[in-house]
């Protein structure tokens, strides 16, 4: 078993384990648990009244995040033609076809999102297996297979995140910087919150929220009541 530093001990003897939290308790006392010389990024688990296994319990979307997450995502897009021009001008990082597919064939991995238009599928289907198991296939589901490339690579740079649920019934997402402040910490985890709340499956059934954990990058995780949802909805 792992064995934690001073620092993160000195943190974790800052939180009541049998505690539910209220939101602004939570992100307070996760703003004076860091220690780290890095801002800090901080983190949210929702776990879900679904079952997974089930294609009617899945919970599958993006939000974009009304002030961002505070980092520079790198964005890659497969294109073809005049619409390579576009998504670099859209501000991607990286865009083309073929030579982009065999560059990753090579090992190249150097960017943390993808969009794709619909014609370059099928060459980027060729390498999902190196894409898929890392979380960075384009999905039509989640609107990163698009020829509306200005759109999706804006929103993809202003901070918008795409969750799924795992097996275990539970949403990772990141909400933003510490340095963010309270405020807006809260109005990104509200709107997730809201996003999630509205994808609840019909077939999903008791209770849906069942537990949220927030934790920041290097910190002990911080339980918050489920019910507390209601006080940071606008």
């Amino acid at each position: 078993m792992a064995k934690h530093g001073k620092k993160y001990r000195a943190a974790h003897a800052k939180i009541d384990a049998g505690r539910r939290y209220t939101f602004y308790e939570a992100v307070q006392l996760a703003t004076e648990c860091t220690f780290s010389k890095f801002d800090e990024t901080l983190d949210i688990a929702v776990r879900l009244g679904v079952d997974p296994r089930h294609a009617d319990q899945m919970v599958r979307g993006t939000v974009l995040l009304p002030n961002g997450l505070g980092k520079v995502v790198r964005v890659l897009v497969f294109a073809k033609g005049e619409k390579v021009k576009e998504a670099l001008d859209a501000g991607a990082d990286h865009a083309g076809g073929d030579e982009l597919v065999d560059k990753i064939k090579e090992g190249w991995l150097d960017f943390d999102k993808t969009v794709a238009t619909p014609d370059m599928m099928g060459a980027v289907g060729k390498i999902g297996k190196i894409l898929g198991p890392r979380g960075l296939m384009p999905n039509a589901k989640i609107g990163t297979v698009t020829f509306d490339l200005h759109k999706v690579v804006n929103e993809i740079k202003a901070g918008k995140v795409d969750f799924r649920v795992e097996k275990t019934g539970i949403v990772h997402a990141a909400m933003g910087k510490i340095s963010f402040g309270q405020e807006k910490l809260i109005q990104n985890i509200s709107a997730f919150l809201d996003t999630i709340i509205r994808l609840k499956p019909s077939a999903a059934k008791g209770t849906y929220l069942r537990g949220i954990a927030i934790s920041t990058t290097m910190g002990p995780g911080i339980q918050i009541d489920p019910l507390a949802v209601k006080s940071i909805m606008s």
